[in-house]
């Protein structure tokens, strides 16, 4: 793959973003592949806890490290300024959001990208047990966080 324009200069915004289109992707593969299994038998209308639960059981069965409840702190100044909770994060790499929701919306996608901003998480899943079953997967470097990131100044 070539990352020059036509004048031969290194084209590094498009780099980062493929190299971070790549950034653990066999990994989001396997979980993609689980949330479709758990849909497939359960389909929609249970509550996202339901869904959390079956999907990590369902990861967990085909090999992958799950934590549930992951807790998130948000730092400002040096000083934790709050905590969130990601649903679930997989062998210390991808951070995934479940909904159960109709459409996925930009304040799902925001949450999620809150989320990855605020961990030293590159890459995130969104997954939506709605009518549809439907998931994004988002990604950022950690270079790019700046004073929002998990390190503290």
């Amino acid at each position: 793959m070539d990352f020059t324009d036509e004048r031969g200069f290194f084209l590094l915004d498009f780099y980062v973003r493929t190299i971070l289109s790549l950034l653990h992707e066999e990994l989001t593969e396997k979980i993609i592949k689980c949330f479709y299994d758990v849909y497939n038998l359960l389909g929609n209308g249970f509550q996202e806890k339901v869904y959390e639960n079956a999907l990590a059981l369902q990861m967990k069965q085909n090999g992958l490290a799950v934590v549930q409840q992951a807790p998130i702190h948000v730092y400002f100044l040096g000083h934790v300024v709050g905590e969130y909770f990601a649903d679930i994060v997989v062998n210390d790499l991808v951070i995934v959001e479940l909904k159960a929701v109709s459409i996925l919306n930009s304040q799902h996608e925001a949450q999620l990208l809150n989320y990855l901003k605020a961990t030293c998480y590159e890459v995130g899943l969104l997954l939506n047990f709605g009518p549809k079953p439907d998931f994004k997967r988002k990604a950022t470097s950690n270079e790019g966080k700046g004073a929002m990131s998990w390190l503290k100044p």
